[in-house]
């Protein structure tokens, strides 16, 4: 026997249309994106308890808003195998880990985030989600160079709670409410590519697009970032190449893409082959040395480990062992090490940088041919966001937790859903849910 469909008055029923609301959706994806992009600002105001908390909200209304949207929902090559195989392997880590209490906290905080990215991905159309997070960060740089003119030029006084070190007056480095000058430039990039394809596809007034780009270059500008200027260089590059690929005729774009794929490995054999010159050209700089250094050490600690890795942690505790031996690098507490693919060697050993090798790929891979197939410039965000993602991964480990985390599942999630393999394995017979209709854009 089957039960019987509840009546739409029931409390259930009623619940349930509500959170399957398009707007209920538009609400929560804002709510998700803002939390995450403002996790710096949440942390040293409300904590870690604060914060944690929130996202448990968020995660509990995604589920409820997933709940009511159920039957509308078309699951078939959705999600990325690679990442699942990424998430499991982070989660098999537990059995061996150093320090399992951490190891559990940076499960559940990286699980979380990839349910919320998930949810945004199926739930919202490409360009809802480009205009959530235009209205995003729109918001978080409009404050973040708000709070450094209130620092640096009408108190003249440094805001320690929130990293700001006031030096707007004298030309940056700026932080804004992102934490670090690096991480500014890298939102602000972010932004950026985000505020042009919201000009290009008239997704906003072109007034407020154009303040939105100057504002976006700002945070860029002032942060003084190196790391953000050699990204943003690959970056304009790699949407040249691009634009040129979309403007080439559809039977020629295959080959272009294997060209493409093999002046990218040649320039990664070459730049391996001449690693040592590299190094010491970028040695002069105080800032990479300091990353070198912690590369070197975290090096010596993989080769402990060098399979499995340590443990899953996201976020490095500075209280547990052997984290808070690198604490001696630079006299100061480290949070990651300063490298996306250092930082899951050294967690979840070769096999799970293997995985997430592939998984970054295949992400990065299905971005790029939809971006250079599809007629919609909007396709266009996740290749240069991805790009962004990528690049900025080899000197900061942001793309691991939060708005990072976040913006990645969300990309390869997207590209999946047009290009997985598995979407022909659907049964002839089986019927296509509709998809939801919009009310609004």
């Amino acid at each position: 026997m089957t039960a019987e469909p509840r009546p739409p008055h029931h409390p259930v029923a009623a619940a349930l249309t509500f959170f399957g609301q398009t707007r209920f959706a538009k609400a929560l994806t804002v709510a998700i994106l803002g939390t995450a992009f403002c996790s710096h600002l949440l942390r040293s105001t409300v904590g870690w308890p604060g914060l944690i908390a929130m996202v448990a909200v968020l995660v509990l209304l995604a589920a409820l808003s997933f709940a009511g949207r159920w039957p509308e929902l078309d699951w078939h090559g959705l999600l990325p195998v690679s990442l699942l195989l990424f998430l499991a392997w982070c989660a098999l880590t537990s059995l061996w880990s150093q320090y399992l209490p951490s190891t559990l906290n940076g499960l559940a905080y990286l699980l979380a985030y990839a349910f919320l990215g998930i949810y945004v991905a199926v739930v919202r159309d490409l360009i809802q989600i480009v205009r959530a997070l235009g209205d995003v960060l729109r918001v978080v740089l409009t404050l973040s160079l708000v709070v450094e003119v209130l620092s640096g030029i009408l108190l003249d006084v440094p805001i320690r709670f929130l990293g700001v070190t006031g030096a707007l007056a004298s030309g940056g480095p700026i932080q804004g409410v992102l934490g670090t000058r690096n991480m500014l430039g890298f939102v602000g990039l972010i932004a950026l590519v985000t505020f042009v394809i919201e000009l290009a596809t008239r997704s906003v007034r072109r007034g407020t697009g154009v303040f939105s780009v100057i504002v976006a270059a700002l945070a860029i500008v002032f942060s003084g970032s190196p790391v953000t200027l050699g990204v943003t260089i690959v970056t304009a590059v790699a949407a040249l190449v691009l634009f040129a690929l979309r403007s080439a005729a559809p039977d020629t774009r295959r080959g272009w893409h294997f060209v493409l794929l093999a002046v990218g490995l040649l320039t990664l054999v070459l730049g391996f082959l001449v690693r040592g010159r590299i190094l010491e050209i970028l040695s002069t700089r105080r800032e990479f040395t300091y990353r070198l250094e912690i590369w070197r050490e975290l090096w010596r600690l993989i080769d402990l480990n060098p399979l499995e890795g340590w443990g899953w942690t996201g976020f490095w505790r500075s209280n547990v062992s052997p984290f808070f031996a690198l604490d001696v690098i630079g006299n100061r507490a480290h949070t990651s090490a300063l490298n996306a693919y250092f930082d899951v060697y050294f967690q979840t050993g070769l096999i799970g940088i293997a995985v997430f090798v592939v998984f970054v790929a295949l992400a990065m891979g299905r971005a790029w041919v939809l971006a250079a197939a599809r007629k919609s410039i909007v396709y266009v965000w996740i290749a240069l966001v991805m790009v962004v993602l990528v690049v900025t991964s080899s000197a900061e480990s942001a793309v691991l937790v939060e708005y990072g985390w976040l913006l990645l599942v969300i990309c390869s999630v997207k590209a999946a859903r047009d290009l997985s393999w598995r979407r022909n394995l659907r049964r002839a017979d089986d019927p296509v849910p509709a998809p939801a209709q919009e009310t609004t854009p």
